[in-house]
């Protein structure tokens, strides 16, 4: 595989899984089968093979379900590809220190984490209430790691609040907090994850088309929440993800990508290069650029 060329592979996606089916190096974690890795294979080397001729050059990796706390496929991948990859690391909040184990992941490409309500199973209303993650929102407003939320809109408040008392840490909302993965858009969704842009180091992954757009290809049926995210904002704290391997099981990558690209007339260039590139780039690649 040949060196990255920024002119040819310029655009950065956000967020995009990899696993492997080497099982003896790389096993699953407690509570997981084989059966559920769907599809079977998607490697680091798939991922490029895919995202590569869409003119995208680099990829953020977000660890995968399957293999729980143990990042090793992932960290192993970012060490054989590091001009192409960085990483978002699951750790576990209750593990002995949490904070100490971001330093250490940080020295193997790992820029943000991953957090969701299912990880500890509080009350939805103070499901982020842990010295756990305390630790981590604190060490994370000093070394720069993001924080990358996987949840539904119900969760926004909790992220508000957050966001608020860690003011110097960078959180990110990833699929644009799945308004609409139900099948129902609600606008009291939307203005919460609206609202939540009042604080400054808050950015939004827009993606996983396939899964938010009950229209399918081209994914303009989108086009209005796109909109309003964008407008509460701004471009500069947007970024766009494909959500791979899943976004190719039905559709395909180009299509999600073209959606930013060539199909939101309310984007301007500036605007395009910032979710294709430029947020992504200064959030997460800054220290590996």
């Amino acid at each position: 595989m040949g060196p990255l060329s920024l002119e040819t592979e310029p655009y950065i996606d956000a967020h995009s899984h990899i696993w492997t089916p080497d099982l003896v190096r790389y096993p699953l974690a407690p509570g997981f089968t084989q059966s559920e890795m769907l599809p079977p294979s998607f490697t680091a080397e798939e991922l490029l093979s895919t995202c590569r001729p869409s003119g995208v050059g680099r990829v953020n990796l977000i660890q995968m379900s399957y293999y729980g706390f143990d990042n090793s496929y992932m960290v192993d991948m970012i060490a054989a590809y590091p001009d192409r990859f960085i990483g978002t690391a699951i750790i576990d909040p209750e593990g002995r220190d949490p904070g100490a184990e971001m330093a250490d992941l940080a020295t193997k490409g790992v820029r943000a984490f991953r957090v969701q309500p299912q990880f500890l199973k509080l009350p939805m209303d103070r499901w982020l209430d842990h010295p756990g993650y305390d630790a981590m929102f604190s060490h994370a407003s000093k070394s720069k790691q993001a924080i990358s939320f996987l949840i539904d809109p119900n969760a926004l408040p909790e992220v508000d609040r957050v966001c608020r008392t860690y003011p110097e840490t960078p959180f990110i909302v990833d699929h644009l907090a799945r308004i609409g993965v139900d099948g129902q858009f609600r606008e009291p969704d939307l203005r919460a994850l609206c609202d939540l842009a009042r604080n400054p180091n808050a950015y939004v992954k827009i993606g996983a088309f396939y899964a938010l757009s009950p229209m399918g290809p081209p994914y303009t049926d989108l086009a209005p929440m796109i909109r309003r995210v964008v407008d509460a904002y701004g471009s500069h704290r947007c970024m766009w993800e494909s959500d791979c391997p899943f976004q190719v099981v039905d559709h395909s990558y180009q299509a999600s990508i073209d959606l930013i690209q060539t199909q939101l007339d309310f984007l301007d260039d500036d605007d395009r290069r910032w979710l294709l590139t430029g947020t992504a780039e200064s959030l997460l690649f800054a220290e590996s650029a």
